[in-house]
């Protein structure tokens, strides 16, 4: 064989080689990803539970039982509900696998309404907003559970 043919058949091989390790090292990398995923999937399903719970005591404290710290308690909750959009945005990909469970635009949608509404600081347009953001959260932890299933 001659050189330059062994040159282009050998640098064929180790570029091929190569490629191999970077596919590999990209498998990993995604499957440590997947593995991140299912573990924030699992904090966020326990979480979320606590969440619904606490977003329900919240639209009644906002439909005239209110409190001299529900201030802090609206706050509370919105700091928790950011949480779990977050986890939600870095595992979207995992939560819709097979089949849309979530649909972001609406739960954005319905979060956007209850900025506004804290933004207006109306307690009735607050309880209108978390009520209706509610069944996101609740439909957030069941596709949780379903995917971790």
């Amino acid at each position: 064989m001659s050189m330059i043919k062994y040159l282009v058949v050998f640098g064929t091989e180790l570029g091929c080689q190569k490629q191999l390790r970077k596919q590999e090292r990209m498998n990993k990398i995604m499957d440590d990803n997947r593995q991140e995923q299912i573990e924030a999937l699992e904090v966020m399903a326990e979480f979320n539970e606590r969440v619904l719970k606490n977003m329900r005591i919240l639209i009644k404290e906002l439909s005239g039982a209110r409190l001299d710290d529900t201030n802090k308690f609206i706050q509370s909750i919105v700091d928790a509900m950011n949480w779990e959009i977050e986890v939600m945005n870095g595992t979207m990909t995992l939560l819709n696998e097979g089949k849309e469970r979530i649909n972001k635009e609406d739960f954005n949608a319905h979060v956007v309404a209850v900025a506004n509404a804290i933004n207006a600081k109306d307690d009735a347009m607050m309880a209108e907003a978390f009520t209706n953001v509610l069944p996101y959260f609740e439909k957030l932890g069941e596709a949780a559970k379903e995917v971790l299933a």
